[in-house]
């Protein structure tokens, strides 16, 4: 692309990085080429946003969704069973991925060199092939904190570690059932954690199946209880992404400027819902440079005055996400 999506400041220049990022896409992706011309799209007409064609995320499941200037074996892919179908998205540069991992975090969060990095999911090496666990262990890198580690199972160890690093800034990653699991570790053991606020959580999703379903408020306020602080956050993405949308609390998120969400009409996928109303999420993602940056997924949500809520899914969609890393 002409323009660093990095770089991107206005929406006039969001709309230009997305043209742009479309007609290269058609030209370059061929899966996406092919499902553009079976829509019977006169690819000259598309001159907006709202022009663009949203590819179904179920496409990653069947079809090689790559720039075909580019070969490579690396590829993350979704979680699930071994009898499940899962998502392969092909990774023709990771240091798109890296430099919107570092940049949505220090946008939202803060630097991650002043941080250390805990997590409630397994390590890289048990899980080369997770986004999720590429992203947590790349701020571990940056941060060079010697403290940085995994704990999935060990919860005594974590436990206490944390009663050790009350003084310093410290962020706990986890996938939800796991975050749960570790408080009720820590109850049938009569421990508490100690009230710090330099803790801060960072929920990553992942309840599907695993334990019994909650509401994201219900959840939000088991861990505000249990982890003694208020720094209850979320994180947004997906293996088909490249970009992360934080939420500080409330599950109301914010992306960054190169990544976007719509909200389509489920009855009606080429049209779109005024805010305020549930529909399906789109998502536009400009860092997916050399795969596809507009994906239609199945989850359900709503748009607000520039944030949104993840509300579920969408009625027999399958069963996905991190709340199976550990299946």
């Amino acid at each position: 692309m002409k323009q660093n999506i990095f770089d991107i400041k206005s929406e006039s220049d969001f709309q230009t990085a997305c043209l742009e990022n479309f007609r290269y896409q058609y030209e370059n992706v061929e899966v996406y080429r092919k499902f553009v011309d079976y829509l019977n799209i006169d690819i000259s007409s598309i001159n907006q946003v709202n022009d663009i064609p949203f590819l179904p995320i179920e496409m990653f499941k069947n079809h090689l969704v790559l720039d075909k200037n580019f070969q490579t074996e690396n590829y993350f892919q979704s979680s699930g069973t071994t009898q499940m179908n899962r998502s392969k998205h092909y990774i023709a540069d990771f240091s798109l991925y890296e430099e919107s991992i570092y940049k949505s975090f220090e946008e939202f969060i803060g630097k991650p060199e002043d941080y250390i990095f805990l997590g409630l999911l397994p390590n890289y090496s048990e899980n080369t092939h997770s986004s999720l666990i590429y992203m947590v262990d790349f701020l571990m890198k940056k941060s060079a904190k010697p403290e940085n580690d995994y704990f999935l199972y060990n919860h005594q160890e974590l436990f206490d570690l944390l009663q050790t690093l009350m003084d310093k800034k410290v962020i706990l990653f986890g996938v939800s059932f796991a975050l749960l699991d570790f408080l009720d570790t820590l109850e049938s053991q009569n421990f508490s954690i100690s009230k710090s606020e330099n803790l801060t959580i960072i929920e990553t999703g992942g309840m599907k199946g695993r334990k019994e379903e909650m509401t994201k408020d219900e959840l939000l306020k088991i861990f505000q209880e249990g982890f003694k602080t208020d720094k209850i956050f979320s994180e947004y993405s997906m293996t088909e992404l490249l970009s992360q949308a934080y939420s500080l609390g409330e599950n109301i998120y914010k992306s960054p400027n190169w990544m976007r969400i719509l909200i389509r009409n489920t009855e009606d996928p080429f049209s779109y819902v005024d805010d305020g109303r549930t529909g399906a999420i789109n998502i536009i993602d400009l860092a997916n440079k050399h795969s596809c940056s507009f994906i239609a997924t199945q989850d359900l949500g709503r748009l607000e005055n520039e944030t949104f809520q993840v509300l579920g899914r969408i009625d027999h969609s399958d069963i996905r996400g991190c709340s199976l890393l550990v299946s």
